[in-house]
């Protein structure tokens, strides 16, 4: 065999392991069935991305849906009165002929939700981000490594040839050792940023218990379900705002191409005062990795609301509202979900891409649900989603504790900072558990 050949066949495999392929007993839960019979499926959560995943997974048998809001169960319902119909996802959990379910609910009872169907041996889809905390992104991990089911984060984007090229051309070298990696999105946030004081009635629709879960107490208000505001997105006891949301989508690409795992260091700053309850304005975050075998240390930087990198010569990112940028010591690449671009253009007038080797997805859902049937490997599974939401999620922590973290991933903890444990594991309310 040539040793262009060898290469090609070390830098696929390469590829598929940093993106969390786990061809050797990766989905040993699965049970051996056709491809052909169909699963059993549970929807927690039937609305907005939760009807899109229900679409999704349409081929298979739907036999019971869960949403704590009543009025978008009914209306799941009606296209699939078979299901059997549930207010609470912890008694769905326990309808014995369920073989997978999709958890689409908010992000901050992904992971208990998740965690309870991988320990009845469920397969999981779960929408992205995987997890509220770092802590619950790590028991995520641990719990799919023990259960072995099938598993896939909500990251469609994984999925298109655009991700697979742009990750070819970083691992194959065409701009050489990358020494930094910047990710930006503009996305910004607008309403009140303190806690109501006033208290609204619960939509009779509405079962406001279920809906906070392991979040604190708190009378309902409508604010916490405005689009393109302080939605619940945005409160700190519900999820983590851009960073959290856009992240899973954008990180997603430099992590996988450059084979990232736990930082060594993180920082985050944004605008001051530090509001308590809520996301800033714009955030700007910090990582730095070390070496991964022959490729040097990398520094990653996050930005989001009106903020971009310094444009590269010749581009303006100013018109680019998502992306990410590859800085290598022979260029420069840009891309965002359909297109990349190599700089300065002139260098790389001749270029010729390599030879495709990751190969084609039969489709994010499909990926899974093959893997749901056969065992077949995943490339979004929680090992590997898990490694990326925890990474994420340190921005945060490192913002709201207002200090540079020295990360031991080991222990999960920050060396220098011991008072953002509350942060990495915020506490559950009483009567909720992980």
């Amino acid at each position: 065999m040539s040793r262009h050949t060898n290469r090609r066949e070390f830098l696929k495999s390469s590829a598929l392991t940093g993106a969390g392929l786990w061809v050797a007993g990766s989905c040993a839960g699965a049970q051996s069935r056709s491809p052909n019979e169909r699963l059993n499926m549970g929807i927690i959560g039937v609305h907005s991305r939760g009807a899109a995943n229900m679409k999704a997974v349409a081929s298979e048998n739907i036999v019971a849906l869960c949403d704590v809001d009543q009025r978008y169960l009914a209306e799941a319902a009606k296209r699939y009165p078979k299901a059997k119909t549930y207010i609470d996802w912890r008694k769905m959990l326990e309808q014995n002929d369920v073989d997978a379910v999709t958890v689409s609910t908010t992000e901050h009872t992904h992971a208990p939700a998740s965690v309870m169907a991988m320990k009845r041996g469920k397969h999981v889809f779960c929408e992205k981000p995987l997890a509220h905390s770092v802590y619950e992104a790590r028991v995520m991990r641990e719990t799919s490594r023990q259960t072995k089911v099938a598993t896939q984060m909500g990251t469609q984007i994984h999925a298109t040839e655009n991700y697979r090229r742009v990750v070819e051309l970083v691992q194959s070298g065409a701009i050489g050792p990358v020494r930094e990696a910047h990710v930006w999105v503009h996305q910004g946030i607008e309403g009140q940023r303190s806690r109501p004081e006033e208290s609204e009635p619960v939509p009779d629709n509405l079962d406001w218990d279920l809906w906070l879960g392991p979040a604190p107490q708190r009378p309902y208000h409508s604010c916490y379900f405005k689009r393109r505001s302080i939605s619940w997105q945005n409160w700190w006891d519900f999820g983590n705002g851009a960073l959290g949301d856009m992240g899973s989508h954008l990180i997603d690409l430099p992590f996988w191409a450059l084979k990232l795992q736990s930082p060594t260091t993180v920082e985050a700053e944004g605008p001051l005062p530090v509001r308590p309850e809520t996301y800033p304005d714009c955030l700007t975050v910090r990582w730095e990795h070390p070496a991964r075998g022959d490729q040097p240390p990398v520094k990653l930087v996050w930005y989001d609301g009106d903020q971009r990198p310094e444009s590269p010569e010749g581009v303006d990112l100013g018109k680019w509202h998502k992306g990410i940028m590859f800085v290598g010591d022979k260029g420069i690449l840009l891309a965002d979900y359909g297109k990349w671009i190599l700089l300065p253009e002139a260098d790389f007038k001749d270029f010729e891409p390599p030879k495709p080797w990751i190969p084609s997805s039969p489709g994010h859902h499909q990926e899974w649900i093959d893997a749901c049937k056969t065992g077949s490997p995943t490339l979004c599974n929680f090992e590997y989603s898990g490694s990326l939401v925890e990474h994420n999620l340190l921005g945060t922590v490192a913002f709201r504790v207002g200090k540079k973290l020295e990360w031991d991933p080991e222990n999960l903890k920050a060396r220098n900072c011991p008072e953002a444990d509350r942060f990495i594991q915020p506490p559950y309310r009483e009567g909720w558990s992980l």
